[in-house]
């Protein structure tokens, strides 16, 4: 007999996936966690997701974010919403493949870029706070950071990059800045591969503003912790599209 579609039963590995998250970056670990499920094929394509109602406190967040991430999620390809008496969210039949030519990056050539990544930029953030920036690299960041908050998103990777290396500076360390370069070259060619996603840029604005903040105001601690948050916000969203 015909009825309502049912979603995908719950296995050990779908109910340690859709579990409740750390919440340091609510969206960005919310797609990071559906992704993982679908990618899995612990939801297949053509199932159901489970409805909002439960799949938001199986999460532990709020239903506005769970709308937020399954929105992204369609926008990216990955999941459609069906109207009508049986409406829900399903997973496409045919998933989004990486953008561009080149081979997809293995998990440990991801995990690699995302150490160094946590490595330079929170540890740039953290030893610009303490040495205090010179009043050209205070309008330098200034600069960067009004840039990255008004640049198109044809734009924003560049003016991201821009800023991190603005906060490179401020160390004080070339050497500091060369390896961040580095780091920030390898960085993009793998956020070229996901799509930009208007809620995450709207945190990485945020997250920007409290690690200029934090190191114009010399409190290292707290441009580490910034720092640190933001760099694990787009960790969780690369680990979710390309690992």
């Amino acid at each position: 007999m015909g009825g309502e579609p049912r979603p995908a039963p719950a296995t050990g590995a779908a109910e340690a996936l859709l579990r409740p998250l750390r919440v340091g970056n609510a969206f960005e670990e919310t797609v990071e966690r559906l992704l993982q499920t679908i990618r899995l094929g612990l939801v297949p394509p053509g199932d159901r997701l489970p409805p909002e109602r439960e799949l938001a406190p199986r999460l532990g967040v709020s239903r506005a974010t769970l709308r937020d991430a399954l929105a992204a999620l369609h926008a990216a390809g990955w999941v459609e919403v069906r109207r009508g008496r049986t409406g829900a969210t399903f997973v496409r039949e045919r998933l989004p493949r990486p953008a561009g030519n080149c081979p997809a990056p293995t998990a440990a050539e991801v995990e690699d870029v995302l150490a160094l990544r946590w490595a330079v930029e929170v540890g740039a953030a953290e030893l610009a706070a303490r040495r205090g920036p010179t009043g050209a690299e205070r309008d330098a960041l200034d600069t960067a950071l009004r840039a990255a908050e008004a640049a198109s998103p044809a734009d924003y990777r560049r003016c991201d990059s821009r800023l991190h290396l603005a906060l490179a500076a401020a160390s004080g360390s070339p050497s500091l800045v060369a390896v961040a370069a580095d780091a920030r070259v390898r960085l993009d060619d793998l956020l070229d591969r996901i799509p930009l996603l208007a809620v995450n840029l709207a945190h990485s604005d945020a997250q920007h503003r409290a690690i200029v903040a934090a190191v114009l105001a010399g409190d290292a601690g707290r441009a580490r912790a910034a720092a640190a948050e933001h760099v694990e916000g787009s960790a969780a969203l690369l680990r979710g599209f390309l690992s």
